[in-house]
């Protein structure tokens, strides 16, 4: 009989999926009947802008150079740098998730043609 998954590593995704299940669902049985201060509610809102903005950060303005370190690199050579600015202006007025990414996709595939 042929084995798919070794016991070890069965048992393993099991406990991440165990343990990424509670972490997700606890909040929500411990918080869905209470009433949260307003100052807690505005602050769980910027979580989610935050973490996109640290993962999009070192994205945009990190390059490697030609020794392959990474540096800064703010060029007119960054096609990312180039496209993050009409994307987050269509970002700003429009609060559309879609014409964001649209738009963002859009300014690099524009970007990678010209350049």
């Amino acid at each position: 009989m042929v084995e798919l998954i070794p016991p070890d590593q069965l048992l393993l995704i099991l406990g991440m999926a165990l343990v990424t299940y509670v972490s997700r669902v606890s909040p929500l049985l411990l918080l869905s009947s209470r009433q949260l201060n307003p100052h807690l509610m505005r602050w769980l809102e910027m979580v989610p802008p935050a973490v996109l903005a640290a993962l999009l950060a070192p994205e945009i303005l990190i390059g490697t150079g030609e020794d392959g370190a990474k540096t800064l690199f703010l060029s007119p050579d960054n096609i990312f740098l180039l496209a993050a600015i009409p994307t987050f202006i269509v970002g700003w007025l429009t609060k559309s998730f879609f014409g964001t990414v649209a738009v963002g996709m859009g300014a690099v595939a524009l970007l990678r043609w010209l350049m």
